[in-house]
């Protein structure tokens, strides 16, 4: 299945009771939700699904690096971190003696900025090691991974978090008995963090972004390729920050971003599992009902200006796989549009797919390929990827997929492979409703998109699609002046690729 966030394209789900159709006979998924939103905004999904005596639990912030202003790129990410730090009552053994810590070691780092900006080595070397002495004192206080061991000391499992571009989740699956646990921590957490350890939680994250970006061979180049894609609009910002932002971040500027946004009227609570309706209800009200709804975010109003002409992007390296990638901007999620992307996607996509015939079984050319359609909010992406040979002709593998757009744009699609990839698309729908970790997700993710129901209305508008819109929106998209491709490839490669 297709029609996901790029995200989750591995990790789709939910029970094949529970749908209303058959091979042949489609429509809208009917999944038992409930959906109620608390005076304080806080917006809470449930569904209840007895086949395992487990509920998966998903508390989503919408907030990520799309609402971050230029500067401080990365602060959501870093507040994932600092969240697992503890609060007033969890994580630390004395919280008087620990806000004190905290003052002086704040106290400290608004002296070492300035140094740093006037290039006193001494002094900032001086200043830090006085910071850092403090900071071993201060831990003696804590209580380490005291969130995690709670969780974990229930049997909860799948204890994770992650930020986007959009937003900021965190996630557990505990037995049905212990979600009470999860109340408390999470109400806990959403009033009373404690961002300690800030400055060297953030020399974590500068390490974290030089292997998976700096250091990496796909990392700088799919950042650089994303920033041409998105010229205004904040997609182009890597969640995880700039480098310079990162280290520039303090705990002030995160703990006013916590203070005002992370809190109800931008948070979805999720859960999905062996769970009552009424029961569970209460109990969100009893922890989160109370908590002041927080600040609104300013409306998102930039969009990118109309793309003027192609826009190409090669990177040379010695360590480098051989990668070639072209992007195309779609309309944001919910366009119908979209649907017929996705059957798009299946006729290109897969060993079965034109792209791999072409290029790696008949051709040789590469050694795998992917098309993806990734429908986001704002806006969205249909992308072709190709993991080429080291001795592929580069040019000839770009007039290859180009020769696949056009034979969308121009034929229509037999009923054959029409059929094959619709059945295909719902037989993997069908398989994805038997995990409520995902069933919790996919419902906490498109809600942040604006409903729930668009993905469960997407077998249905799948099966509407014919094939005179498959080659209508082909037309619209797959527009040499409206794409972006990337090269990356080794440096001792000779290639007669474009410039």
């Amino acid at each position: 299945m297709s029609f996901l966030p790029k995200f989750f394209e591995k990790r789709i789900a939910v029970a094949a009771a529970v749908l209303s159709f058959c091979a042949f006979s489609h429509a809208e998924v009917k999944l038992d939700v409930h959906k109620e939103v608390l005076p304080n905004g806080l917006t809470v999904l449930l569904h209840p699904n007895k086949q395992a005596p487990t509920v998966s639990c998903r508390l989503f912030y919408v907030t990520g690096s799309v609402h971050e202003v230029p500067g401080k790129s990365g602060l959501a990410h870093i507040l994932e971190h600092e969240l697992f730090k503890g609060t007033n009552k969890v994580g630390v053994t004395d919280s008087v003696a620990d806000a004190a810590f905290m003052v002086r070691e704040d106290s400290l780092q608004a002296l070492i900025r300035p140094a740093k900006l006037a290039g006193d080595s001494a002094t900032v070397k001086k200043l830090t090691a006085e910071h850092d002495s403090l900071l071993n004192e201060q831990r003696k206080l804590f209580v380490k991974d005291e969130l995690w061991g709670a969780y974990q000391s229930v049997g909860g499992t799948g204890l994770n978090a992650f930020t986007t571009d959009l937003m900021t989740a965190y996630i557990v699956t505990l037995p049905k008995d212990k979600i009470e646990l999860f109340m408390w921590l999470e109400s806990d957490r959403m009033q009373n963090a404690v961002l300690r350890e800030f400055y060297s939680e953030r020399d974590v994250v500068r390490e974290e972004r030089r292997m998976r970006y700096d250091d990496k061979p796909t990392g700088r180049f799919f950042e650089t390729l994303n920033s041409l894609i998105y010229e205004a609009f904040p997609y182009r910002v890597p969640t995880i920050g700039w480098p310079s932002d990162i280290m520039n971040l303090t705990r002030e500027m995160a703990d006013e971003h916590y203070r005002k946004y992370y809190k109800p009227r931008n948070a979805i609570l999720v859960l999905a599992g062996d769970l009552d309706t009424t029961s569970t209800m209460e109990m969100v009200k009893k922890y989160f009902g109370k908590i002041p709804a927080g600040e609104a975010f300013p409306p998102l109003t930039i969009r990118d200006p109309e793309q003027v002409g192609e826009k190409r992007f090669k990177q040379v390296r010695a360590d480098a796989p051989n990668l070639y990638v072209l992007v195309f901007k779609t309309p944001e999620v919910g366009d119908s549009s979209l649907y017929a992307l996705d059957i798009a996607e299946g006729v290109l996509n897969g060993r079965s797919g034109r792209l791999y015939k072409r290029l790696v079984e008949q051709e040789k050319l590469a050694v795998s390929v992917s098309a993806g359609n990734s429908p986001n909010k704002y806006v969205s992406e249909f992308s072709v990827r190709v993991s080429m040979r080291l001795d592929a002709d580069a040019d000839k593998v770009e007039k290859i997929v180009w020769e696949e757009l056009e034979k969308l744009k121009n034929e229509p699609v037999s009923e054959h492979d029409f059929q094959k990839v619709k059945n295909h698309a719902y037989a993997g729908l069908v398989r994805s409703f038997t995990d409520m970790e995902n069933v919790a997700t996919m419902l906490a993710w498109y809600e942040m998109f604006g409903d729930y129901h668009i993905f469960l209305r997407w077998a249905d508008m799948l099966d509407k699609v014919t094939a005179d819109d498959v080659q209508k929106v082909a037309k619209q998209t797959f527009v040499r002046e409206k794409s972006v491709s990337g090269l990356l490839l080794k440096s001792d490669k000779q290639t007669s690729a474009k410039k």
